[in-house]
């Protein structure tokens, strides 16, 4: 076992730098709009590029059938105006292909030309309606033409190489430009448009996260399936280190609620089980009912979910620990006079910890979907979720060790000559850190809802 840990240590140390196979998330999909006006014609070039779990969704088209209904989109919702009249435009001959993405499964590479054949002589306006609501990288972008001079409002140069790769320092806050006017004058092909270039990445095929590249050599047959369950679950442990996985919830949790090591180790069991049945579910929603609801639009109400149930406990927490001072400030006299303590004894609610980690684990990662919609699509299912099943242990044993150690460390604290006041107060500062996390997630959750 020590070997087999010390492996899985050096497969961690080994792999890629952390970044999901597609920089913008496995949801998304992303697209570019190439304008240029000639005196006899405007040329729009579509690109797009689609990540893993929306192309899986199409699995079973044909690249026929997928490239039919991309251009029945493009023709429906990109809208081209000259001089104030709507014009058709003519599609070419489009190309198709699938570059290898996350946990085994394929991504989608869509480029389509378009002509209007029309003399434009003022002003030329395109509009990118496609796909509404669904996240990515969208952007127009004005090209030179042939006998003309152009003054766009959208820049002449393109950061991501045809959304082959993107800016690193834009994947925060991605462009989400749709609509672009062009001023079109006699001339010798220029453009004249603001500077809107950005840092690109270095490029090429972006690397997958640890534990679907775990998930891709154990369906492969690559290594020890031992040492891939094991690197499974440390990239779990590892990742509940990052923002946004409950590690202060539940730490300020088992402080508000006075909880014992039996309720840290529940907490990490409630975030296990829940977060693995929240990838499931969601899996089944990729798989039978993507024509009702998109998997992405799940997660800003499972936010709104999980803020809720953040502020309910908290508020409970808080309620019972005011409650609780009082008692103890009506019994302070005569607790000094005997000598003992008449508060009333703890007792932590068990829904309240079942609700706390469901709202830890409530939120499953992406990255753990890509792997099941993986699993699915090369036919190893039992694999997939054995795997996913490490990972989330992995994700609840940071969540324990950090719940078990902030309950010792109460207990040391009780031994120190700590003054009373500060004892009693912590709680429910505690309470009150668990209401305003939940407040923080619901006000974030709010606004996505659309």
């Amino acid at each position: 076992m020590r070997r087999a840990l010390l492996l899985a240590v050096l497969i961690l140390a080994g792999l890629p730098g952390v970044a999901s196979a597609h920089p913008l998330g496995n949801f998304s999909i992303n697209h570019l709009t190439e304008v240029s006006v000639s005196t006899d014609r405007v040329d729009v070039r579509y690109v797009l590029d689609q990540a893993e779990i929306p192309t899986f969704q199409e699995r079973g088209l044909s690249d026929a059938e997928v490239t039919a209904r991309k251009q029945a989109e493009v023709l429906r919702r990109l809208a081209l105006t000259v001089d104030g009249r709507r014009v058709a435009l003519r599609p070419g001959e489009a190309t198709v292909s699938h570059p290898p993405g996350a946990g085994g499964l394929r991504t989608t590479r869509l480029e389509l030309p378009l002509t209007a054949a029309v003399s434009a002589s003022g002003r030329v306006a395109v509009r990118d309606g496609t796909f509404p609501g669904r996240v990515g990288w969208h952007a127009v972008v004005a090209r030179p033409g042939h006998g003309t001079a152009v003054r766009s409002d959208v820049p002449s140069a393109d950061s991501t190489g045809a959304l082959r790769h993107y800016p690193q320092d834009a994947l925060s806050s991605p462009a989400d430009v749709r609509a672009a006017t062009l001023a079109v004058a006699p001339g010798s092909g220029t453009v004249a448009a603001p500077d809107g270039q950005q840092r690109a990445g270095s490029g090429g095929q972006e690397r997958e996260d640890v534990l679907s590249r775990a998930f891709s050599d154990a369906a492969a047959g690559k290594g020890v399936l031992l040492v891939m369950l094991l690197t499974a679950f440390a990239w779990g442990a590892l990742h509940a280190l990052s923002p946004g996985h409950g590690k202060a919830m539940v730490a300020a949790y088992l402080v508000g609620a006075r909880g014992t090591a039996r309720h840290a180790v529940a907490l990490g069991a409630t975030v296990t089980i829940t977060h693995t049945a929240g990838v499931f579910a969601l899996g089944l929603v990729a798989l039978g009912l993507s024509a009702y609801v998109l998997p992405e639009d799940l997660y800003p109400w499972l936010n709104l979910v999980s803020g809720l149930l953040v502020v309910g406990v908290g508020a409970f927490v808080l309620r019972k620990n005011l409650r609780r001072r009082r008692h103890v400030h009506h019994h302070h006299h005569h607790d000094h006079d005997h000598g003992h303590s008449h508060a009333p004894p703890e007792q932590l609610s068990w829904r309240g910890i079942v609700a706390m980690g469901a709202a830890a684990g409530l939120i499953p990662c992406p990255s753990a979907l890509v792997v099941l919609l993986g699993a699915i699509a090369q036919g190893q299912i039992a694999l997939g979720m054995v795997m996913i099943v490490a990972f989330s242990l992995g994700l609840a044993m940071t969540l324990t060790v950090l719940g078990l150690t902030v309950v010792y460390a109460g207990r040391v604290l009780g031994r120190l000559n700590v003054p009373s006041r500060i004892v009693t107060t912590l709680p429910a500062v505690s309470a009150v850190l668990i209401v305003g996390v939940g407040i923080v997630l619901t006000a974030n959750a709010v606004p996505r809802l659309g």
